[in-house]
């Protein structure tokens, strides 16, 4: 069984589907893709992805504000966050974090709420789901000095070696998406091959990023069987082996999660 750990199921592109979700997610179950992680990334679907974890026994979700959401709406009350996060199927926070290559001129505002979201993960308990890009340094710092024991995961990673392996000291898993598979991703994929088994997620972070030889293509949360089955060949891993192995972390790392 695979788990897509990290999708966006109310954005994704239904077309190839009928418009149907079920039919989507049905797809993706035929495919050995047993529980799907729904992602919040505003105040705005934070309902809509706590409604498809009730709809669905075998999706769970996420609340929290994507760094490029917090300039638009502001940083979150601590309030707000903790009263979306106290609900059964909300199983983490996030995502959150830092993204200073499409705007580095929110970086104070993004740290603010990233800050935020940390505080909200040592009240809780919960893990934290990190979105960071061309911001390591910051996304480190603020991990270190939360210091969360839970810890969390550095989701649709894609950067160096020596950040994830950072993260790692830090007790965060790295997840990986559609973007191992692209032809230029030679520094990803060395990153790949070093990730320790017992660290390792795969997500599809669906509707985007879809992988070879769907890119270019809405991605669906099917696909992270591609994903599995690239990562698993990288590595020089039996599938089975490899697709047991990310289920167990995701279980290890998200135990709120129904993973059957």
């Amino acid at each position: 069984m695979l788990v897509d750990s990290h999708c966006h199921l109310d954005r994704l592109d239904l077309s190839a589907h009928g418009g149907s979700l079920d039919a989507a997610l049905e797809a993706a179950r035929a495919r050995g893709v047993g529980h799907f992680l729904c992602i919040g990334v505003s105040a705005d679907n934070a309902q809509a992805v706590r409604d498809l974890a009730a709809r669905y026994s075998d999706v769970d979700c996420s609340v929290g504000i994507h760094p490029l959401d917090v300039a638009p709406q502001g940083v979150p009350s601590l309030d707000w966050l903790l009263s979306e996060l106290d609900h059964p199927r909300v199983v983490a926070i996030g995502e959150t974090g830092l993204d200073y290559h499409y705007e580095p001129e929110t970086a104070e505002v993004q740290k603010a709420s990233f800050a935020l979201h940390l505080k909200a993960a040592a009240t809780t308990g919960k893990p934290v789901i990190v979105h960071t890009r061309a911001a390591q340094a910051d996304t480190l710092d603020l991990l270190r000095a939360a210091a969360l024991p839970q810890g969390g995961v550095l989701h649709c990673f894609t950067e160096d070696w020596a950040m994830a392996r950072a993260a790692l000291d830090l007790g965060f898993y790295i997840s990986l998406s559609g973007i191992v598979t692209f032809r230029n991703a030679e520094a990803l994929r060395e990153v790949a091959r070093k990730v320790p088994a017992d660290r390792l997620l795969v997500e599809t972070d669906a509707p985007y990023l879809a992988p070879i030889p769907y890119r270019g293509k809405p991605n669906l949360p099917q696909y992270v069987y591609e994903v599995a089955a690239f990562l698993a060949d990288l590595r020089g891993e039996a599938y089975d082996a490899f697709a047991a192995q990310t289920t167990a972390n995701f279980r290890r790392l998200f135990p709120l999660a129904r993973v059957a």
